[in-house]
């Protein structure tokens, strides 16, 4: 990576954020035209040939007290969450969230983006449009010939390289409690932006780190790279490899960008910067400014971005004066519009004989040794495995609906009824301790869970203070609605009866879930032998047990760190900050390319949608220069 005393006066182009977006514009274009200038500027350190990026299995030092490579964000106190606060994680490393997330292959529904296209009146953001550009980005390698997958792209697409005794338990009671979701095919592809309801399912005999045997299993894909059992991310597939052809092309890492500089007929001109002390502990403390004579695409993220955009003027008047910067363009959705994805974890014990991922990072005596030889040999192993193999996108029958409560069936109607491929949960399983780790003891465990996709408006991320290192004003509105409460409550009940029937079920850790009346059916069992019997009457939860759920939803109900929208792709009346060429509203050569344009929310994770936002940039930004090649 290159140095701030390399980085040249000018370029053509100025890349502020090498998140995934980021990233994949700029090697897109590199790629394209070798004498395109080209300067990223990341706020992270390098990510090159990093175990802690490249191998699957080391995604939990990200989490890590003192990680340097996120960064985090506290809520306000939340009167909805108990009066707690919350935070925001964000990946600060080059490749951003797709360099440190779960990896899950977790695809948005159809209806998501043709709800960009159509209810935000943005054209060609629609899936007949997105579709191939998410094709552009992967080799699918778990089958060829889907429709909707690609066969040639950079990012590697696979089932990983472990696929455990727990996922297939999780899978086999699952589909015996809930039969009327377990007719589909094995083959079938729940990543076609369409199928909801079926349990994961994918065949395959995979030779795991014990020597077992499945045929014919369900496993979950991942951004993992089948050949070489690597995290399959941005920067080692677009970025790094064009460093020794493309010399234009410039990456400085551990920079925080402080603002767009602009002319007097406000057409952006560069951006200022001063170096990270965290990787530069000698650099320069100044201000620099660089010249972009062609383009500033702002790629740093739903809070990042914004910040940028507010400490540059461009803002709600309010919210400059505050901060003491001189508005230059009324912006009063520049921050808002926060949307992201809840979840809720329900974790338990495990058998000692469990393939689980604590194995690496409890019970490194006996593990590690064994894992990183097997890794070597085969690709596959522990190592190789992000800890998450199945689960299922989904969306209630009518009785299921009318345990979800009057407020949730109000956002049914608006929102999920006309769109039958938009799920309602993602529920699945964690071969691993999840969002808990400082509360248990040292063992194995599995970790079963619901994500819910809330409708919220009343949200904020803004800039307080000038300082690019000040903490920001963060209302995320979680849980204000009975709307989004209640299906958390139904996701924790339901995943709750799948775990107790696990063969691997060893029990309940108290501390990690509801204060239920001890004398009654929903008591917790904190330590078990094994599993309750299968045909074992579902749990029967009192009116106090109901509260004592509401109360601990509330208390440990947690961010997805699936943050979007805070500068949205509507029209300016609408609250928007960019119009479908992702232009800044009342400036000129400023565009943005990142989550935070995202208008609508998205049923899935979010790093395909921050991928093909990159390669739609790249495509519009293309087309605006003259550059050949990218299509």
């Amino acid at each position: 990576m290159d140095t701030p005393a390399k980085i040249n006066e000018e370029y053509d182009i100025i890349i502020a954020g090498g998140g995934s977006a980021g990233c994949v514009v700029a090697g897109r274009l590199a790629a394209a035209d070798p004498n395109l200038r080209i300067l990223v500027l990341e706020a992270g350190p390098t990510t090159y040939n990093d175990p802690a990026h490249t191998l699957p299995s080391r995604l939990f030092t990200h989490f890590a007290p003192g990680s340097r490579t996120m960064s985090v964000h506290t809520s306000q106190p939340c009167a909805a969450l108990g009066g707690r606060s919350t935070i925001m994680r964000c990946g600060q490393c080059l490749g951003g969230g797709g360099s440190i997330n779960f990896m899950m292959y977790n695809r948005a529904s159809a209806s998501d983006y043709d709800d960009w296209e159509t209810e935000y009146q943005n054209p060609g953001w629609g899936s007949y449009d997105l579709i191939p550009l998410l094709k552009k980005t992967e080799t699918y390698q778990v089958t060829a010939g889907g429709p909707t997958h690609g066969a040639n792209g950079p990012l590697k697409v696979s089932e990983g390289g472990l696929f455990t005794d727990l996922g297939q338990q999780f899978l086999d009671v699952s589909r015996s409690l809930d039969p009327d979701r377990a007719l589909a095919p094995s083959d079938t592809d729940t990543n076609d932006l369409s199928t909801i309801n079926v349990y994961a399912r994918w065949p395959k005999c995979v030779h795991g780190l014990w020597g077992a045997s499945y045929e014919s299993i369900n496993v979950a894909n991942r951004w993992i790279d089948a050949e070489t059992g690597n995290r399959s991310d941005v920067p080692h597939h677009m970025i790094y490899p064009l460093k020794e052809t493309r010399p234009n092309l410039h990456i400085l890492t551990g920079v925080h960008v402080q603002h767009v500089t602009f002319d007097s007929e406000n057409c952006a001109t560069g951006v200022a910067f001063i170096v990270n002390p965290l990787f530069h502990l000698d650099g320069p403390k100044e201000t620099r400014t660089v010249r972009g004579t062609k383009l500033v695409v702002l790629s740093a993220g739903s809070f990042g971005t914004p910040g940028i955009l507010e400490r540059s003027g461009i803002g709600s008047k309010g919210v400059l004066e505050r901060v003491g910067v001189e508005q230059c363009v009324e912006l009063p959705g520049v921050g808002g519009n926060y949307q992201d994805h809840n979840n809720l974890f329900v974790p338990c014990f495990a058998a000692d004989e469990a393939q689980a991922i604590d194995a690496i990072s409890v019970m490194k005596e006996r593990s590690t040794v064994f894992t990183t030889a097997e890794f070597a040999k085969t690709k596959k192993s522990l190592l190789a495995y992000n800890g998450v193999d199945a689960g299922i996108k989904w969306r209630p029958n009518p009785s299921e609906l009318a345990e979800l409560g009057p407020e949730f069936k109000e956002v049914w109607d608006s929102y999920f009824a006309n769109a039958p491929d938009k799920p309602v949960l993602w529920i699945g399983i964690f071969s691993a301790l999840i969002g808990h780790a400082s509360l248990g003891p040292p063992r194995k465990y599995f970790t079963v869970a619901a994500f819910t996709i809330p409708r919220r408006t009343r949200t904020r991320a803004h800039h307080r203070w000038r300082d690019v290192s000040a903490p920001i004003d963060f209302v995320p509105g979680y849980l204000e609605s009975m709307a989004d409460v209640k299906p958390l409550m139904w996701g924790y009940k339901f995943v709750r009866e799948i775990a107790r029937r696990m063969p691997h079920f060893r029990g309940e850790p108290a501390a990690m879930h509801p204060a239920f009346n001890p004398s009654g059916t929903a008591a917790i069992v904190e330590h078990a032998e094994g599993p309750i019997a299968f045909d074992a009457a579902p749990i029967a939860y009192s009116e106090e047990d109901e509260r004592a759920l509401e109360a601990h939803t509330r208390a440990k109900m947690d961010s997805a760190f699936h943050a979007l929208g805070t500068c949205a792709m509507k029209s300016r009346e609408q609250g928007g900050v960019v119009d479908s060429r992702l232009n800044v509203y009342g400036v000129r050569r400023l565009k943005l390319a990142d989550l935070s344009i995202a208008p609508g929310n998205v049923a899935a994770n979010t790093y395909s949608t921050a991928l093909v936002i990159g390669e739609k940039a790249a495509v519009i930004i293309a087309e605006e220069l003259g550059i050949m090649g990218v299509v």
